[in-house]
């Protein structure tokens, strides 16, 4: 199959996974069979990983608290940093896991209840695993975009609220 079909049905899907392959067939020009198909070995290859839901969590009245955190690791032979990358990306709290460049070589998205807890998750868990040398954590204090999807309103004003 080209390449260009192939990534027109999964561009479709990455922007919103809930078009239906009646809607990716018309779209595309392909038969409901050939798109069916086509959606069905990209699940199975694992080029399709998952189908999510980009939720608004302060809209839905949840406290919730982000942070960024980038991890210094000191790599060891033959496996570089993959070994600490899987021993964070297990724990429940831990949203995404890159291999970054610059200063430091992993950048860490935690989830928390408050930053008391995301604190713990750094102090306790994180930087007690073998070769991790330091932790730089940055807290989200608002989200305007994120997966393509803008978070701010119509007429509101973006800017943060600044008191003296």
């Amino acid at each position: 199959m080209p390449y260009f079909l192939m990534d027109e049905i999964l561009t479709i899907l990455e922007q919103d996974a809930r078009t239906s392959i009646e809607s990716l067939s018309r779209m595309t020009g392909r038969s409901m069979d050939d798109v069916r198909k086509s959606v069905a070995d990209y699940e199975k290859s694992g080029i399709i990983k998952n189908y999510k839901t980009v939720v608004d969590w302060s809209k839905a009245g949840s406290t919730r608290v982000f942070a960024f955190i980038d991890v210094k690791v000191a790599p060891a032979r033959d496996v570089g940093f993959d070994d600490v990358a899987e021993r964070i990306y297990r724990f429940p709290e831990v949203h995404s896991v890159w291999l970054v460049s610059g200063d430091y070589d992993l950048r860490v998205v935690v989830e928390g209840e408050n930053v008391q807890q995301v604190g713990l998750f750094v102090a306790q868990k994180l930087s007690t695993i073998d070769r991790v040398q330091a932790t730089s954590t940055h807290f989200l204090l608002k989200r305007y975009k994120e997966d393509r999807t803008v978070f701010v309103d119509e007429g509101e004003d973006p800017r943060l609220i600044v008191s003296p």
